[in-house]
């Protein structure tokens, strides 16, 4: 169980994403610097309790019309190996001291995580309350066996998010671009196997909820 400290980040995570995030292909902001506020987002559990996994949901009013962005983070003790691309930053914890941000869809921990998410091995954990649950995370998954957990983080950006090269042929597909479903029922795209569903804030107070993550066999364009 992933123990939430409430402590001080130098800097914080909205100012390593208020740099990293016009790096991507699906950043959709303006000309300035991005505009960020927190609008949701959940934890997973590392078995090994040595890094912590964090889907972070942040809004954007920089651009023509607020964006909502979904952000995957893992945060270790020490530089992950070979991952020198996937890093975000680095911050001070108050508690735990130095700790290294990475993009999550690079680091192996993560990955094996969410696709355990996805067959209901684990369960979403509350953003910010240690040992409690995220009920508004929901999940499915119609595949055939058991997907494995020992994954090699093989990730692609383009222009709606992130794909993941999955076991047994399968790619694992992060929508890092949010889009509210109809009447906040998220609906996965035909040919999907399995998905992750959640909500976040909208500037105006409401919430809306739509896809996280689908996973689908790799053949399909």
């Amino acid at each position: 169980m992933a123990v939430i400290h409430r402590t001080v980040l130098k800097p914080t995570k909205l100012e390593l994403l208020t740099a990293w995030l016009p790096t991507r292909p699906w950043y959709r902001g303006g000309a300035g610097e991005p505009e960020l506020a927190k609008a949701g987002g959940f934890r997973l559990d590392d078995p090994q309790g040595e890094v912590g996994i964090e889907f972070i949901v942040v809004t954007d009013a920089s651009g023509p019309r607020p964006t909502a962005y979904m952000v995957p983070l893992t945060y270790r003790g020490a530089p992950l190996a070979g991952a020198e691309h996937a890093l975000v930053g680095v911050m001070e914890h108050g508690v735990l001291g130095r700790r290294w941000a990475y993009d999550g869809c690079h680091d192996p921990v993560l990955v094996a995580q969410l696709l355990a998410l996805v067959e209901g091995r684990v369960q979403a954990q509350d953003q910010n309350t240690s040992d409690a649950p995220d009920r508004e995370v929901t999940r499915a998954y119609t595949g055939e066996g058991a997907l494995a957990t020992d994954v090699v983080a093989t990730a692609t950006d383009n222009q709606e998010g992130t794909e993941v090269l999955a076991p047994h042929g399968m790619v694992l597909h992060l929508q890092r671009l949010l889009r509210p479903a109809p009447e906040g029922r998220p609906v996965p795209p035909q040919g999907t196997s399995g998905h992750v569903a959640g909500a976040w804030d909208l500037p105006d107070g409401t919430r809306a909820s739509g896809l996280f993550a689908t996973l689908r066999t790799s053949h399909r364009a």
